[in-house]
């Protein structure tokens, strides 16, 4: 059975569950109706199942490699970009002015949903492009918008953002790369980046870098950044793509996974930029990208849960061994109990994950459209907690996958492995998961809790809603708010030091907290008791009972952590 794109649940999702309505009742997104979104989905599944999905495979078999100079990717990646860029995926949220479709980020997430589903590493390279046109939108100057914009959002053009260096990985405030002022307003940058996604392609006429650099009275620190965009080829005055400009590949790294996806070292050697936006305003501009990318991230491991649990299904309804132990069993190891607890395990990641990142998408289309400062929080306070949970979920979801297949699973040829490689990396990338953790108990508890209180006011209150159909899980989901409100009011009144010692374990608590929220949501929506609400009884029974342990873990803050010194880990 071939990957089959979740139209149906996404789309249930928007309309009763993560209100998507709201959205299309704004008159900046009037015209992206529901009705048009179910339009849409279809046509983008079509795309993933016929043309993407085929290409899985040979992504992982057939690496991208380097071949003077220059990446070659993987067999067919070059026609499923194309296919890509020519049914407008890469610019469905970008601005009509520049072709863009202009549709809200909420569509592109369930877009980018089922590209990543169908082959990972080629939605990686739309992925970032987007990132990019969202920064030059916002930051560039009108000259950059007028000759780049059109081309990135058509796919002509692709884009990268480049910001690690060897010595400055998550502290990106040691990067060293440097930008001299040049002549007619340009900048020569020289430096070395390292892990760059997509940075070459057979496909596209031009690739366009964000780069991260230092003018010469930069202070240091973060302080110190400026963001350049610095082409593959300098373009003429008419968009033509002219001399090559002063950056080269140096090498492609060879990965655990995502071997179709090119990863670069990139040399600049007195390259040609232009800056974009203020000078040593850098790193706000890039964070525009990086926050659209963290979200596209944590969607890439919900991606990579739904494929995993469609092969895994689809294994465990075929392979047989032993008796069946269920009346009217078929024989195959669907029948067993333990299988059919991994199983609607990831079933139930999967939705609740989905369901979280739908809702912080949503968060970000209503503040992009009415600009008021609670759904602006809202985005913000979601955005780590997509990140973490999406990736991990992915991971969890593709290891469980794995244990499915049994012996088979540890055997190549099956796929389930390259699931598990594949995802692995989300964790990492984009900010590692401890310093989305960090960035959620810190900056987004700047405000004493305050958004993070009332996203649980509305877990409460759908809790409360839910009480006459399902009085049981209802009680259950309230419980477990009241828990983590008050491990937020604690972490809120701790010093940063403590807040990070219990920052991942407080997120992972939150993200149970709202997976069960949505998946009672979505159970209250059904028209009488179905797979939804079997579903969410799972999670709130099974799953959500961890969201205990998990704060009693971040109420400890460092409690225990430097008790033992780094040289007596090992005896």
């Amino acid at each position: 059975m071939g990957y089959r794109a979740p139209v149906e649940e996404i789309g249930f999702l928007l309309r009763h569950v993560v209100g998507y309505g709201d959205v299309a009742a704004t008159g900046r997104f009037e015209a992206a109706g529901t009705d048009v979104v179910d339009a849409i989905l279809p046509e983008a599944a079509r795309l993933c199942e016929a043309v993407l999905a085929p290409l899985q495979r040979a992504g992982d078999l057939h690496p991208a490699r380097l071949e003077n100079g220059c990446v070659r990717t993987s067999p067919g990646f070059a026609g499923g970009y194309r296919a890509i860029a020519e049914g407008g995926w890469v610019s469905t949220s970008a601005d009509p002015e520049f072709g863009g479709m202009g549709l809200p980020q909420t569509v592109t997430t369930a877009v980018n949903e089922m590209m990543g589903s169908a082959c990972l590493a080629l939605q990686l390279a739309p992925l970032m492009t987007q990132g990019q046109i969202e920064a030059l939108e916002r930051h560039a100057s009108a000259e950059i918008k007028a000759l780049y914009l059109p081309r990135l959002v058509s796919g002509e053009w692709c884009g990268t953002m480049n910001l690690t260096e060897p010595q400055a990985g998550s502290d990106v405030g040691a990067l060293s790369t440097r930008a001299e002022p040049a002549e007619g307003g340009s900048y020569r940058i020289t430096g070395q980046k390292i892990y760059i996604s997509w940075a070459d392609n057979d496909f596209s006429d031009n690739v366009c870098h964000l780069v991260l650099a230092r003018l010469p009275d930069a202070a240091p620190g973060t302080r110190g950044i400026s963001l350049f965009l610095v082409p593959k080829f300098i373009p003429g005055p008419d968009g033509t793509p002219g001399a090559r400009n002063d950056l080269r590949v140096v090498s492609l790294e060879h990965k655990t996974g995502l071997h179709g996806s090119p990863t670069a070292v990139m040399a600049y050697e007195g390259a040609t930029g232009w800056l974009v936006g203020e000078a040593h305003g850098g790193l706000a501009a890039m964070f525009t990208m990086m926050n659209n990318a963290r979200l596209g991230v944590g969607v890439q491991g919900i991606s990579v849960a739904e494929a995993a649990t469609q092969a895994a299904l689809a294994h465990a309804m075929e392979r047989r061994q032993g008796r069946s132990p269920i009346e009217g069993g078929t024989g195959a190891i669907v029948d067993h109990a333990d299988v059919r607890r991994m199983l609607l395990t990831m079933k139930a990641e999967t939705a609740a994950a989905r369901a979280i990142a739908l809702a912080c998408a949503v968060a970000a289309d209503m503040a992009t459209a009415t600009g008021a400062a609670d759904w602006k929080a809202r985005a913000a306070l979601l955005t780590p907690i997509v990140k973490v949970y999406g990736t991990k979920a992915g991971i969890r979801v593709a290891e469980l996958g794995v244990q499915v297949y049994g012996g088979m699973g540890y055997i190549e040829e099956a796929g389930a492995a390259q699931y598990a490689r594949d995802v692995r990396v989300t964790a990492i990338y984009e900010g590692t998961n401890g310093i989305q953790a960090m960035d959620l108990v810190g900056r987004k508890m700047a405000d004493g809790g305050e958004a993070a209180s009332r996203l649980l006011d509305e877990v409460e209150a759908g809790a409360e809603a839910a009480r006459a159909a399902q009085p049981d899980l209802a009680q259950r989901v309230w419980d477990a708010a009241e828990t983590l409100r008050e491990t937020t009011e604690w972490l809120a009144a701790q010093d940063l030091s403590e807040r990070f010692g219990g920052a991942v374990p407080y997120l992972h608590a939150f993200a149970r907290v709202l997976g069960a929220h949505f998946l009672l949501k979505a159970a209250c929506a059904e028209d009488a008791a179905g797979p939804r609400t079997a579903l969410a009884a799972f999670h709130i029974r099974r799953l959500l009972p961890e969201h205990a342990a998990l704060c009693a873990h971040a109420r400890e803050g460092t409690a225990g952590l430097y008790d033992i010194a780094p040289e007596d880990l090992s005896a």
